[in-house]
C-alpha cells in the first residue's frame, strides 16, 4: 500500500511525535510511506526519514482551495491507497476523499482532554466521521465516546508507542547533576505546569540545590505567562527552567533524574513512554490511560491531579531514596518495552491496514 500520514503541524507534540514515528516505521512494511503536514512545520521534520516522501500544504484557512488541490494532485501522483489523519486534519482528509471517492480513510483520535469529553464539539467530526473506514483512539474512554456518541462501527485502542531518537545532542541542562527534575510538556493548561510549580516551591525548603526543567513548546501566551510570572514571584528563577522545544529528548532526559508529568487530562502521552525508555522514575496524574504504563507502584508513582501537596511528597520521596528510584526506573522500562513496543503497535496498525487493501 502508498498510504499518507497526515498532520496539523510538526511542532514537538505527542500526536505529531506519533505521526513521524509512524511514517518511518512503515517505510520497511509497505510500498511507499508518506507524511503531509497541512498548516506549519517544526523541530520534527529533521526527525523524518530521508525514505518517507513529504509535503508541506502550509494551509491558511479551512477551506484552502490552493492547499486542497495540491494534497489532492500529490494524492493522484503518489497513488495514495489511504490516508492516516491524526487530530484534526480529518477534515482536510474529508475534503480529499470526496475528490477521489476510492480513498480509504483512518482517523487517529489523540485527543488529551480525555477527562472533558463532554466539552468536546462533535457536530463536524459526526459528520466527517461517515466518510471514514476506520478511527484509532489512544484511550479506553475515547474508544467508549466513538462508539457511543459518535457512532463509530469500527474503532479500535491503538497505543501509543515511544523511540530512541538519535538526534545529535545540543541541550544542556542548567542546575548541578544528578539534582534535576525534568517534564516533558507543550506549555498548555491541561498539562498543569503551575502544580509543578508549587510542589517545587515545597520542595526546595529542604532540597535548595535542586532543580526543575520544562522542556515543550512555550506558546507565549496568557498560561505560559502565568508559569514565568510564578517562577519570578517566587523566586525561582535560577532554580526553574523554560528551553521551549527541543528535538533531543533522550539527549535531555539523560541528564535528569526524576520525571513528573502532572496533566490534568491526558490520552496515553508520549511522554510517558519516553520517561521509561530512558529509565527515569517517574511521577504522574492517574489521568487517561497512564494507568496502563504506571499499573502498580513498582513501577512508579501514580497520583491524582491537581494536588501539589501529594506531588512534593512524592518527590521528596524519590530524593530521599536513590535505591526507590533506581528501582521503579528499571521496571517501568521493561513495561514500557514489553508492552508499548513499536513491533506490537505495527502489528496492530498494519492488520487494519491490510483491511482496505485493493
Amino acid at each position: 500500500m502508498n498510504v499518507l500520514q497526515l498532520i496539523d503541524s510538526l511542532n514537538a507534540g505527542g500526536a505529531e511525535r506519533v505521526a513521524v514515528n509512524y511514517a518511518n516505521a512503515l517505510v520497511s512494511h509497505i510500498k511507499t510511506s508518506h507524511l503531509c503536514a497541512t498548516r506549519k512545520e517544526g523541530v520534527l521534520k529533521d526527525s523524518l526519514s530521508k525514505n518517507v516522501s513529504y509535503l508541506f500544504l502550509n494551509k491558511q484557512s479551512t477551506f484552502d482551495l490552493k492547499a486542497i488541490k495540491t494534497l489532492h494532485a500529490f494524492i493522484k501522483n503518489n497513488k495514495i491507497d489511504l490516508i492516516h489523519a491524526h487530530g484534526s486534519s480529518f477534515f482536510i482528509a474529508t475534503l480529499v476523499k470526496i475528490l477521489n471517492p476510492k480513498l480509504k480513510l483512518i482517523w487517529h483520535d489523540h485527543y488529551g482532554k480525555s477527562e472533558f469529553l463532554n466539552e468536546r464539539p462533535k457536530f463536524i467530526l459526526k459528520w466527517c466521521l461517515k466518510l471514514f473506514n476506520h478511527v484509532f483512539v489512544v484511550n479506553k474512554k475515547l474508544e467508549n465516546w466513538s462508539v457511543q456518541v459518535l457512532n463509530i462501527k469500527s474503532v479500535s485502542y491503538l497505543p501509543n508507542f515511544a523511540i530512541v531518537n538519535d538526534t545529535k545532542s545540543i541541550t544542556e541542562l542548567k542546575g548541578d547533576n544528578n539534582k534535576r527534575i525534568v517534564c516533558l510538556a507543550n506549555l498548555r493548561p491541561q498539562k498543569d505546569h503551575l502544580v509543578l510549580l508549587k510542589a517545587f516551591k515545597e520542595v526546595r525548603y529542604k532540597h535548595p540545590d535542586w532543580s526543575l526543567h520544562f522542556i515543550g513548546q512555550d506558546f507565549n501566551d496568557e498560561y505560559s505567562l502565568s508559569i514565568k510570572l510564578f517562577i519570578k514571584e517566587n523566586n525561582l528563577e535560577y532554580h526553574a527552567f523554560i528551553y521551549g522545544s527541543c528535538l533531543d529528548v533522550f539527549n535531555i532526559l539523560k541528564q535528569a533524574n526524576i520525571a513528573v508529568l502532572p496533566s490534568k487530562s491526558e490520552g496515553l502521552p508520549v511522554a510517558l513512554l519516553e520517561y521509561g525508555l530512558a529509565k527515569l522514575p517517574v511521577i504522574a496524574t492517574n489521568v487517561g490511560d497512564c494507568s496502563k504504563v504506571i499499573s502498580h507502584s513498582s513501577e512508579g508513582f501514580l497520583i491524582e491531579p491537581e494536588n501539589h501537596k501529594v506531588l512534593a511528597n512524592a518527590i521528596e520521596t524519590y530524593i530521599n531514596n536513590i535505591d526507590l528510584r533506581t528501582q521503579v526506573a528499571e521496571n517501568l522500562n521493561l513495561k514500557v518495552l514489553s508492552t508499548f513496543s513499536e513491533a506490537n503497535a505495527l502489528a496492530l496498525l498494519i492488520k487494519i491496514y491490510k483491511n482496505y487493501q485493493k
